[in-house]
């Protein structure tokens, strides 16, 4: 039998997502504590963290949630550039002329 996860929203902190998207790049904990300029334990703790909030068992299972919930861009795979406000705004404002 297979539990259901819930769909809630998950609300992760900047620096979290800053964790999940080096984590799909692929690097170590090491490495994630080197770029970010943190310490490893601080690293571990993050991503204990986001396993909890995602519902994830670990960093296979959780790059597919950041793939899937749009959290991570991987090679200009699961991406979508939107155009800045101000594009937005011009665009408009064009068309309404």
């Amino acid at each position: 039998m297979t539990q259901s996860k819930s769909h809630t929203p998950v609300s992760l902190s900047e620096r979290e997502l800053q964790v999940v998207d080096l984590i799909a790049t692929g690097l170590t904990n090491q490495e994630i504590a080197e770029q970010l300029e943190i310490s490893k334990r601080t690293v571990d703790n993050h991503i204990s963290n986001i396993l909890t909030k995602t519902e994830t068992e670990n960093r296979v299972a959780l790059v597919s949630w950041a793939l899937k919930s749009g959290k991570v861009c991987l090679d200009n795979f699961n991406c979508c550039i939107l155009p800045k406000p101000s594009q937005q705004a011009q665009e408009q404002q064009v068309s309404v002329e």
